[in-house]
């Protein structure tokens, strides 16, 4: 799940109107205590809401059906290769909803003409364009590492963190595509055998970022997906391996990492647009609408987002580990832990029945492959 920006909305507008130095220490004070409070009660709701599974009994996955999957991956890597196709398949899906020619990663602080500057974080980078551009000087590079450009067909997998997976044993078919990504701080230590130990890219947000070290190989990319301004401030000090001010912190609803251990040409900042894109021209969510309290339910998943994603850096597209089959609540939800399925019907953020018929969609016309079949089996 993506993260909620409601501490840092409330003390921004709490603090809106001061009058001399005494009145902004005395509305400082309150917008603090504010804060804790919102980051508090937020912590409590996830800690109440969380149901665990026992994932003992609930593991258990029919033999004939890991044979099928291990099969059916087989296949798919073995078939001949098809350059642009899910660029182009995309485009004839989606017509004018799908730009082919969209940067995967930010080149350059946007401009007021761009579309990055029309939106704010995560569909645009509007009042952080000097923030924006001070990050990417950091950064050596911006583009996808010439090593995989150089590669004339490139096969994208994309790696969710659906209990489906656990199991199916594909961790050795995962390991033979080009690009393997991996979402938020799903591990793959302990759980190789069901989701292969090859990463190129780790996607995430703050506070979705592995906190252990063995999570993070010195060639992985590690791709930011900026939600609030305070993002920013962190990936700043993740590329300086420096240490984030505690009243930062307080603005994240949950502990984030404290290093990351990658070098600064293995860091990439997410297009925004890709987001835009995703939300309002392929999903057709409503554009976002100010609100003192929460958001619309228009941000895409982490997950839908890195499949438009990978449709951008490769030619042909697979996933696994997604779907979320609501009517097993007592289902684990993650490969890794024991929460249950039913977890989800808690979340605010995501319409997680559109993302669904979007992601059943690319995989009935063909555009992309369910190799755990929790969307759509086809083995």
């Amino acid at each position: 799940m993506t993260p909620s920006p409601k501490a840092e909305v409330v003390c921004a507008l709490a603090c809106a109107s001061t009058d001399g130095p005494a009145g902004q220490l005395i509305l400082w004070g309150r917008c603090t205590l504010l804060v804790f409070g919102v980051w508090i009660l937020y912590i409590l709701k996830l800690n109440y809401t969380t149901e665990e599974c026992d994932t003992r009994k609930m593991h258990y996955v029919d033999p004939d059906r890991v044979k099928r999957a291990q099969a059916y991956a087989q296949q798919v890597l073995q078939k001949e290769c098809r350059p642009k196709f899910a660029k182009t398949s995309m485009a004839l899906l989606f017509e004018h909803r799908y730009s082919m020619d969209l940067p995967p990663f930010v080149q350059k602080a946007p401009t007021a003409s761009e579309a990055e500057y029309k939106y704010d974080p995560p569909f645009g980078f509007r009042k952080f364009s000097s923030k924006v551009q001070s990050l990417l000087e950091m950064l050596p590079e911006h583009n996808f590492p010439e090593h995989l450009k150089a590669k004339s067909c490139r096969r994208c997998v994309v790696i969710g963190s659906g209990g489906i997976l656990h199991g199916l044993e594909l961790g050795h078919a995962l390991n033979q595509f080009d690009v393997v990504i991996r979402l938020n701080s799903a591990p793959v230590e302990g759980y190789s055998e069901h989701v292969g130990n090859k990463t190129t890219i780790r996607m995430t947000y703050p506070e979705g970022a592995p906190l252990s070290d063995l999570e993070y190989y010195s060639n992985d990319l590690f791709v930011a997906v900026l939600f609030k301004s305070v993002d920013l401030n962190w990936l700043q000090a993740m590329v300086k391996n420096e240490t984030l001010p505690f009243w930062m912190r307080i603005f994240f609803w949950k502990q984030v990492a404290e290093r990351i251990p990658l070098q600064p040409k293995h860091f990439r900042i997410l297009n925004p647009v890709i987001i835009k894109e995703t939300a309002f021209d392929i999903l057709q969510y409503s554009e976002p609408r100010s609100r003192f309290w929460g958001r619309d339910k228009n941000v895409p998943t982490i997950g839908v987002i890195a499949v438009v994603l990978a449709t951008h850096l490769c030619d042909e597209v697979s996933l696994a580990g997604f779907g979320y089959d609501l009517s097993q609540p007592r289902t684990p939800l993650h490969y890794f832990d024991n929460q249950c399925m039913a977890a989800m019907n808690w979340q605010t953020m995501h319409n997680v029945s559109t993302e669904t018929e979007f992601l059943l969609r690319l995989i009935r016309e063909g555009v992309v492959k369910d190799l755990s079949g929790g969307i759509h089996c086809e083995f």
